[in-house]
């Protein structure tokens, strides 16, 4: 029989990003290739509050305190070989410059991956024996790539080029003196101020020719020189770049076409293609700015200093300067600076900026202050409060529980940052459509060039046909159109209160038919109740309560938490035993020690297999008679007495009916429940809500089985918790994470997580992905389309100019559409 041991993951690869961390596949890897391993997954610790290594083996293989070392060794040589990075640009750049970028740096030895964002945005792992930060450094200065760095990370970044261990880092420092990849001369705006002296000089050129008489002949030709160098300033640069890496891009065809215009002696027309190249470059920075600056503005919500109460006296200090166990004063209508508790005061908090709830919510003083210190996930949502959340009418007292550097807020930001960076499945087929379809334009332009051969026409008319059928069929709006949607989508998720990871999440979710849910806390309120308490034949009830009470004091599950509150309440100040090395067995139950004997405590079918006694007939029979009643059992025993069973009840939560109807208006034709609650339970809530079916006696792993099965039919999201659901959620097309914002654990275990437990942000989740898919087949099809019209229009004679003014214009087009995600409103809801 195996035995399960665990550790805290973030103790083996520090600053882990927890699944999607490509150093905890490693780790996982290397594990599973041990002897006497048998499986290794990531799980939670009882509380939730941490991620642990799961590691299943075979006693008689290898023993606890050698695997435990080799665990530990093998983690730590992950740690010291591979590094990950998150770096920033100062201002965004355009798709085909990010990547790029992006394979400049998979071109180096030792980097692993490189995504590179619009919006400016760098994530890479690399391997740390064969190349350091410096050299990515100077990789990136070489391509004029400049980045706001972290304080710290400037002072330490290695000179001699010598490893580091810089991990994984989150760029958020000053950049007075730094500069975007488009900066230069005039700062971050320099390309555009480059684009509109390319204008100038392109019009005055163009009248001055018009008027012969009154200008030499050689002005005009030098005004469209000088607008020849700053039209391609940084179009010469990219083209650049690309040959280095053996690729022909958009910009080498715009520059081919450019200069065969300027052979032809048509300058004003290449000067007019450079122009509108350029300052269609420019535009679309702007319009990628506009949704990092939605997503910037996220990180503007906490204030820049707090009012703390430290030796009796409040004084104000900066934010990063609060320390865990402060109390924080919070007047009317101020913005609160940490993630923490209300221990004094009562007032209503607008926690929309991070949860997206439209509704202020009331806070109250949490009932035990040193129970929220220990265990932070058992706080009440009426009492928990989060950094940049809006404070109403009355005053506060918080006790911080994160610095700033670690709230909810910053996770949020940072997260929706990295998954700027990570490609959709459209965007990576755009992207293979590209390297093959430039190449065949080139060839065609070339075939072109001996049109004359062919049909009697002089060599400058097919030389310039030539050259405006490279115009034509660069695809500049497919470049831009799926990123520009999915940063939109991703940016008014995040405004919502939603935080998707990524384009592939994104478009997923847009795309499921079937959704299937958990019941504790997803579908019901997650505040059971006790509502039966049947003691064993002999047995008081005090008693029996005593020892629940004891027990599930130590677990946070929210089945634990009823018994604990509602058997103390019951027992009314009676003394409770002390209980010890609470063992959870996930799925089934709990057992620990109470005076020296064993206590269990969980399902009926808990008792009876793994060495646990079996229950009665008397119990059993209890057992049932509840189920019958909808109520959700827990059987109590001691040493080798029975002490009774407890019945709960949780209540569906008003919400999910209206949005599980909004679901199905959106085209989620099978939504079911899967549960490890009694069937008769399950059954019960799924006819109140209007599920399709539900199945429950559901261990962790049936849960994964039946996902599976749904998947072999239908895509399917699974919506939990994404602490006890991480298995089936892994399982499923799409992982959706409730109440994040009070969890680091389904932060990081989810696809798409919902910062509050207002399942209305479930349907505009679905709604808002269901818009992105349209908007990116919106913009295919017309990036596309033009092409598809452009290319035939010059073979038959379009000229460059209108062709560059189309294409342009349909450049624009798409990434205008893609802003109108922007102000996404699911209105039928």
């Amino acid at each position: 029989m195996s035995e399960k041991l665990r550790l805290d993951l973030h103790s083996l690869l520090p600053d882990t990003l927890g699944g999607d961390d490509t150093r905890v596949v490693r780790l996982i890897d290397a594990l599973e290739r041990l002897d006497g391993v048998d499986r290794v997954h990531l799980s939670q610790d009882e509380t939730g509050a941490s991620t642990e290594l799961c590691v299943h083996y075979q006693p008689r293989s290898i023993s606890s305190n050698s695997l435990e070392l080799l665990i530990k060794e093998c983690g730590a040589a992950i740690h010291e070989r591979y590094g990950h990075a998150f770096w920033i640009m100062e201002s965004p750049i355009d798709q085909r410059r990010a990547r790029t970028i992006s394979d400049t740096l998979l071109a180096l030895n030792g980097v692993l991956e490189s995504d590179v964002s619009p919006t400016g945005h760098i994530r890479i792992e690399y391997d740390r024996s064969k190349v350091a930060t410096a050299q990515i450094h100077k990789v990136l200065e070489a391509m004029q790539v400049r980045l706001v760095l972290p304080q710290q990370e400037e002072h330490t970044l290695p000179k001699d080029g010598s490893n580091d261990h810089a991990g994984h880092s989150y760029a958020e420092g000053n950049a007075s003196d730094q500069t975007h990849a488009h900066g230069g001369l005039f700062g971050s705006n320099t390309e555009l101020i480059f684009a509109l002296i390319c204008g100038a000089c392109l019009l005055v050129g163009f009248l001055l020719e018009r008027m012969a008489s009154a200008s030499p002949a050689w002005l005009p030709v030098s005004l469209y020189v000088v607008a020849y160098f700053f039209g391609g300033f940084y179009t010469v640069r990219e083209a650049y770049d690309n040959l280095r890496l053996k690729r022909f891009e958009i910009d080498t065809l715009m520059l081919v076409a450019a200069a065969g215009a300027a052979a032809l002696g048509s300058w004003a027309e290449g000067a007019l293609l450079l122009f509108l190249f350029s300052i269609g470059h420019a535009l679309e920075h702007y319009a990628m700015g506009r949704a990092k600056r939605a997503i910037e503005a996220l990180a503007e919500l906490a204030p820049e200093v707090a009012t703390v109460r430290r030796e009796g006296k409040p004084i104000e200090i900066p934010l990063e300067e609060l320390v865990i166990g402060d109390i924080a004063l919070v007047k009317p209508n101020e913005r609160l600076p940490a993630d923490g508790f209300v221990v004094a005061g009562t007032s209503n908090v607008n926690q929309a900026p991070v949860t997206g709830e439209s509704i202020p919510v009331d806070k109250y003083p949490t009932q035990d202050a040193t129970l929220a210190r220990t265990r932070p996930d058992s706080i009440d949502a009426s009492a928990r409060v989060f950094a940049g959340t809006i404070n109403g009418g009355g005053a506060l007292e918080i006790e911080v529980l994160r610095r700033s550097a670690d709230s909810a807020l910053t996770r949020v930001v940072k997260l929706v940052s990295e998954a700027e960076t990570r490609q959709s499945p459209t965007q990576r087929f755009t992207d293979r459509f590209e390297r093959i379809f430039v190449p065949a334009v080139l060839a065609l332009a070339f075939v072109l060039l001996f049109a004359w051969v062919v049909i009697d026409e002089p060599f400058r008319d097919s030389f310039y046909r030539a050259m405006a059928v490279l115009v034509a069929a660069s695809p500049c709006a497919l470049a831009i159109a799926t990123p520009s949607a999915v940063l939109s989508g991703i940016a008014r998720a995040a405004r919502g209160g939603v935080l998707i990871k990524g384009g592939a999440p994104l478009e997923e979710l847009g795309s499921i038919s079937a959704m299937a849910f958990d019941k504790t806390g997803t579908l019901t309120e997650g505040r059971p109740q006790v509502v039966d308490v049947i003691p064993a034949h002999g047995v008081e009830e005090s008693k029996l309560l005593a020892v629940a009470v004891a027990v599930e004091s130590l677990s946070d599950h929210p089945l634990a938490a009823a018994i604990a509150r509602d058997g103390g309440a019951r027992l009314n100040g009676s003394s409770i035993p002390r209980a010890l090395d609470l063992q959870n067995m996930i799925g089934r139950g709990v057992s620990a020690r109470v005076d020296g004997e064993t206590v269990w405590i969980g399902k009926a079918e808990m008792f009876g297999s793994d060495g646990v006694p079996a229950l009665s007939k008397e119990a059993h029979s209890a057992v049932q008679s509840l189920r019958q009643l909808g109520r959700t059992t827990m059987a109590v025993r001691i040493g080798d007495r029975e002490l009774g069973v407890i019945g709960l009840l949780d209540t569906a939560r008003p919400d999910a009916a209206p949005a599980l109807r909004r679901l199905r208006d959106l085209g989620i034709t099978r939504m079911i429940m899967i549960s490890g609650d009694h069937q008769k339970v399950a059954d019960a809530i799924a006819a109140e809500v209007g599920l399709d079916e539900a199945i429950g006696g559901l261990m962790p792993e049936d849960k994964v089985a039946a996902i599976q099965k749904i998947k072999a039919v239908n895509r399917v999201a699974m919506v939990g918790d994404g602490v006890n659901d991480a298995p089936a959620m892994a399982n499923s097309t799409v992982g959706i994470a409730m109440g994040a914002a009070g969890s680091d654990v389904a932060l990081e275990t989810a696809d798409v997580a919902l910062m509050s437990d207002d399942l209305k942000q479930l349907p505009f989740a679905v709604a808002l992905s269901r818009r992105t898919r349209g908007v990116i087949r919106q913009n295919v099809y017309v990036s596309l389309g033009i092409v598809a019209f452009l290319v035939p229009a010059t073979i038959f004679g379009l000229g460059i100019g209108p062709a560059v003014a189309i294409h342009e214009g349909s450049t624009l087009l798409v990434v205008f559409n893609a802003l109108r995600l922007l102000a996404f409103q699911d209105s039928r809801y």
